[in-house]
């Protein structure tokens, strides 16, 4: 059985397609750029951002058609190590275009592609031939996936003594958590339809996340803020971190760049208290790039040092 620390799981990645143009004009051809092409989906994005911080994680993902060669290549040539569970349905793409003229980014994604039930079934094989401290799972669920899905992965997760840091939103995030997770990143809306209500204050996450605690969901609860920075919670302790200033090009991957640092500082025994600020940081980091790009690493310490006596 192969052991890693970090293990990704992807079930509905995407070949992220990027490029400019000048003015939208409806019923006309849009003239674009050489397009750049980068593998993208949750998971995956996580892998790419453990590797940009010198780490190793492994990506398991889906892959199918030519669009899933694409995805493969493109992650050979970024050294991510991966398992790629082949499939009828090709990958799909999704599409980032920035007009020039405006600096207006559009943002194009498509739904993911159908899974079967032997697909499935060898997603959870691949796993379960797997030993690892931590496992992520981010994104959502591809069409043929059960909504408790991620809580049969929950399930595997809390009997081999792993901690499972989950991103997703919806039924298969309140699945997961009927079993119970060490880590979820919800934002202030997903927290506030967690515990039924239509939404939630800065001053009231605290609690809300408390709630989620209280119940055995989680035992870490971070809310992303969006451009005010994210909170970390537990049992006993709140950390508020403001999202540094920097000069925003795309707000693609933010989320799963603060994902990747967080699980990264926890492989490295960080304290909580950093682990937040190394998510804030490479999250920040990540909107500092064009397109689907994530963050340089340059960039993330740079900020991460500013971050840490704040």
């Amino acid at each position: 059985m192969k052991s890693f620390d970090i293990v990704t799981l992807t079930v509905s990645p995407a070949l992220d397609k990027s490029a400019h143009f000048s003015g939208l004009v409806p019923e006309q051809k849009i003239r674009c750029q050489a397009p750049s092409f980068d593998a993208g989906g949750g998971g995956i994005n996580v892998s790419k951002a453990i590797s940009r911080l010198q780490g190793t994680s492994l990506a398991i993902m889906t892959s199918g058609g030519a669009t899933g060669e694409m995805l493969q290549k493109l992650l050979h040539e970024e050294t991510v190590p991966f398992i790629a569970i082949e499939t009828q349905s090709w990958t799909r793409e999704n599409f980032v275009a920035v007009d020039d003229n405006t600096n207006s980014q559009f943002r194009f994604v498509f739904p993911a592609p159908a899974v079967t039930i032997a697909e499935k079934d060898k997603i959870i094989e691949a796993i379960q031939e797997l030993e690892f401290n931590y496992l992520v799972v981010s994104g959502g669920l591809s069409e043929g996936l059960p909504a408790d899905f991620y809580q049969d992965i929950a399930e595997m997760a809390k009997a081999s003594n792993s901690k499972l840091i989950i991103d997703t939103n919806g039924s298969p995030l309140r699945k997961a958590l009927e079993t119970g997770v060490y880590m979820i990143k919800p934002n202030a809306g997903e927290l506030a339809k967690l515990i039924g209500v239509e939404r939630l204050e800065m001053e009231e996450v605290n609690e809300a996340a408390k709630e989620i605690i209280r119940e055995g969901g989680a035992e870490v609860v971070v809310v992303s803020l969006g451009p005010q920075g994210a909170v970390l919670v537990t049992k006993d302790s709140y950390d508020y971190v403001a999202a540094p200033n920097v000069v925003k090009k795309s707000t693609v991957g933010a989320g799963d760049s603060m994902v990747g640092g967080m699980v990264w500082a926890l492989s490295q025994n960080k304290p909580l208290k950093e682990v937040i600020r190394w998510g804030v940081a490479c999250g920040s980091a990540a909107t500092m790039n064009e397109g689907t790009q994530l963050f340089k690493l340059e960039d993330a310490k740079r900020l991460f040092k500013w971050l840490k006596d704040k």
